[in-house]
């Protein structure tokens, strides 16, 4: 049977002290004990305490763990489970820099759900709110990983959230002109992946690490297709798709498909037979696809912008690869490829990421289309009122 009393001591400064003490039997027949300030708290917290030990749930503060402590259990399950080197690098910098330092000496049960939203806003006060997100969904999931472990008998952080900005996403697209320009240049490089890079990026909207983990035997000549089925990581390691919804096939326009074949009769060989190997025939770093192929294509093609560094004036080329990934999207929608099919090319998991990413294209598109309808039923109208009149 639990009971609330009333604890009253003097402190060797002279000070007197109150405390509400809850006693109580665990379900395993122990005596247990917890302190609270005020009488209220006592109260409320026996409660939850008296249905958490009916149901087998209930962890004693005595027994809980920190969440500096869960993170370490949660890391080395993500070890266990080998994930990508990226993806556990992400996650310890998650807990190193931002969780650890926030809350690490808190323990499990002492959380409620005042204090996880407080710690929320303590992220969103410190990082940008991307950050703040993963960072949050992160926190999430090693509590849900003591839970699951039975250090916990509650998450208290299923319910506290960070609300995805509503702003159209900063997506930029290189202008038609620019594109022209920056293909025809490409075609007039003497460096021969300059091409084959240009027509993938332009026509098949692969990611960087997509392009760089790219082989020859993704390319289907005869088909006219590109497939996705690996990548490579930023330590240059070769590993599949992060998601299911990366593994893909793209067809090709047939301009595209004789720039390849002709690239794969001059392509240096490679070990692991790479449409864009490195120097040293191997997986060619992001840095060096972005500064040693693309960017000089982008210089020559004027597509740059120039900036003041140190007192000096430097070329920074106004695209990345990714922002060439739009471009492909972008082209797509002109053309009126529905929805669900560019949702599969770009290789998204949902069709809302589509949405979100480009529904102002879509939104455009749908327009321009609906102004080309009208100027034609204006003409064709008043040709047709013009010809019956002649006859």
């Amino acid at each position: 049977m639990a009971v609330i009393r009333r604890r009253a001591w003097t402190t060797p400064d002279g000070e007197s002290r109150v405390r509400w003490q809850v006693d109580y039997v665990d379900r395993a027949g122990k005596r247990r004990a917890k302190q609270f300030k005020r009488k209220a708290d006592a109260e409320a917290w026996l409660v939850g305490a008296s249905f958490e030990v009916s149901q087998g749930t209930h962890t004693p503060s005595s027994q809980s763990i920190t969440i500096a402590d869960a993170a370490e259990l949660w890391m080395k399950r993500h070890w266990r489970e080998d994930l990508e080197t990226t993806t556990i690098a992400g996650y310890e910098q998650h807990v190193r820099l931002h969780i650890v330092p926030l809350c690490g000496g808190v323990k499990l049960t002492s959380l409620t759900i005042p204090i996880a939203e407080n710690l929320r806003d303590e992220l969103l006060d410190k990082l940008s709110r991307p950050m703040a997100i993963r960072v949050l969904q992160s926190l999430t999931a090693i509590v849900q990983e003591a839970k699951r472990k039975g250090h916990v008998s509650q998450n208290v952080f299923d319910d506290v959230s960070i609300k995805r900005s509503t702003r159209t996403p900063d997506v930029v697209i290189p202008l038609k002109g620019e594109l022209r320009m920056i293909l025809r240049l490409a075609s007039m490089s003497s460096d021969p992946m300059a091409l084959p890079l240009v027509m993938l990026l332009y026509f098949a909207g692969l990611r960087a690490s997509e392009l760089r983990g790219l082989c020859w035997r993704h390319f289907d000549a005869r088909r006219g297709t590109i497939t996705i089925d690996q990548r490579a990581d930023s330590n240059n390691v070769i590993g599949p798709p992060k998601s299911k919804s990366g593994f893909r096939t793209i067809p090709l326009p047939p301009s595209a498909i004789e720039v390849l074949k002709r690239w794969r009769s001059q392509c240096p060989s490679s070990f692991l037979n790479l449409v864009f190997p490195s120097v040293g025939s191997r997986v060619m770093s992001h840095n060096y696809l972005t500064n040693n192929v693309l960017k000089p294509i982008l210089l020559a093609a004027g597509v740059f912008d120039e900036v003041y560094k140190k007192g000096t004036v430097e070329r920074s080329i106004r695209y990345t690869l990714h922002d060439f990934r739009h471009a492909a999207a972008a082209l797509w929608i002109e053309q009126r490829v529905s929805p669900k099919r560019i949702q599969y090319w770009m290789g998204h998991s949902s069709i809302q990421v589509t949405f979100d990413t480009y529904g102002h294209l879509f939104e455009q598109a749908e327009q321009d289309a609906a102004i080309a309808t009208a100027v034609e039923s204006d003409l064709t109208r008043h040709f047709e009122a013009a010809w019956l009149q002649g006859a």
